[in-house]
């Protein structure tokens, strides 16, 4: 199988799945099994600075939003930092470190805004042992309301501030962990970079309510009849880190900055995916909390069946997507495809025709028998048909070849593969 060994920031693992820091990154009880079942490294949860107890709730800490099986599609979180005396995870992470020297064991930290309070801390962290520290300039709720945690995250002046306080009170990597809760994702990665960072790791939890109870008309979770937001994350969330993880690994300022992917990671594919836009490795929270620590073991095997496959390395994987990712002003507004119709695997369920009748361009026929034909020439290639057919493959879209027309705009390809007008067609002039 395809060599899976990572070296993140120099951080090496066995294979670039990590544990995101999370519920299931507690305590030594969980990492020592998250090792056992595979994991190549763990981002231990939340640290912070002795002071004043963490006090979480007692009650639900997690809303839920469902597709129609009763999957999970993300999760809603009001969960705090650790509650856990500071002096028993650290003395747990160098317990663990020292038994699993080969796996990552990195240490999420979140402090209050003060270089004392940060150089504090730092020191009693390099004495475990940890491969490495994630600023957690992330979480939405509770610490935010504290001044910590996405309240750092959403100014980049104290992103930088912090992340030179780290680099100069310690030798560890330092790897910034993003909020999605901003406007542009590409000014507090600059910050990181500014200060130093080794490398950035997106996306923390949105700001979210998932649902609202109508019985008690209150959101949940629900704590004693009140519910607050909180920070939501799972497969729904993935496209929106996708797209965060693109824009840092293409934007000139922060172009070779060493990503950390994260945002509902779920299959081998999605991290293939999130590694293919520019992430050195991945990390996952709820799938773990969903299906439990084995889920690692389909992702390793399939990540390494796909590189063989294509015959490349993991470096190669990396970033290779990233040039194939433009503005919409760059595409190529001449590419025109058509949609079709396999009649052999058409369940006759009439969706894409309900779909495109009422939403879209009209461009399907209802034929007697309930057969669905295309008609090409009011097909806009809007791909609406392809993404509600409930048969893999039944609908798929055409590129028009050399010297075939467009029904719909008069266009057609030359023997050189550009666009010339076709002189039957009024209309095309203005269409081009």
């Amino acid at each position: 199988m395809a060599d899976l060994r990572s070296n993140f920031v120099g951080i090496k693992s066995p294979n670039p799945f990590w544990l995101a820091s999370a519920p299931p990154t507690d305590k030594e009880y969980n990492v020592r099994r998250a090792y056992e079942a595979g994991w190549g490294g763990v981002v231990w949860k939340t640290l912070g600075a002795e002071g004043p107890p963490v006090v979480n709730v007692n009650g639900p800490r997690y809303g839920v939003v469902y597709g129609a099986d009763r999957r999970v599609l993300g999760l809603n979180n009001i969960e705090l930092i650790t509650d856990r005396p500071l002096e028993v995870n650290l003395r747990e992470i160098k317990q663990v470190k020292r038994d699993w020297p080969d796996r990552a064991l990195v240490i999420s930290l979140m402090v209050p805004c003060d270089e004392d309070s940060w150089k504090s801390i730092l020191k009693a962290i390099e004495d475990t042992g940890a491969d490495g520290v994630e600023l957690n300039f992330g979480c939405p709720h509770g610490m935010s309301e504290r001044g910590m945690g996405s309240a750092v995250g959403q100014v980049p002046e104290y992103i930088e501030m912090v992340t030179r306080w780290v680099k100069q009170y310690s030798r560890m990597p330092c790897i910034v962990k993003l909020t999605p809760n901003i406007a542009d994702i590409r000014k507090p990665a600059e910050a990181a970079k500014r200060g130093g960072a080794d490398a950035v790791s997106l996306i923390n939890t949105i700001n979210s309510i998932t649902s609202v109870d109508l019985d008690l008309f209150a959101p949940q979770p629900t704590i004693d009849g009140k519910g607050a937001h909180g920070g939501y994350c799972g497969p729904a969330v993935k496209p929106i880190a996708l797209n965060m993880v693109a824009e840092i690994a293409r934007s000139a300022e922060t172009r070779g900055l060493p990503i950390s992917g994260i945002g509902g990671v779920t299959t081998w594919r999605d991290a293939a995916e999130f590694m293919a836009l520019g992430a050195g490795n991945v990390q996952v929270c709820t799938a773990a909390m969903t299906y439990g620590f084995k889920v690692v073991q389909e992702m390793i095997s399939g990540l390494g069946q796909y590189l063989d496959e294509k015959e490349i390395a993991l470096s190669d994987l990396i970033g290779r997507a990233v040039p194939n990712v433009t503005d919409w002003q760059y595409l190529n507004l001449n590419y025109t495809t058509k949609a079709q119709i396999d009649q052999d695997l058409c369940i006759k369920c009439g969706r894409c025709y309900a779909a495109c009748e009422d939403t879209s361009h009209q461009a399907i026929a209802m034929l007697p028998g309930r057969v669905f034909e295309v008609k090409d020439d009011e097909c806009v290639a809007c791909n609406l048909c392809v993404d509600v057919c409930p048969v893999e493959d039944c609908i798929t879209m055409r590129e028009l070849p050399l010297g075939e027309t467009d029904p719909r705009t008069g266009r057609r390809v030359d023997g050189f593969g550009n666009w010339t007008t076709h002189p039957n067609n009024p209309m095309a002039k203005a269409a081009e």
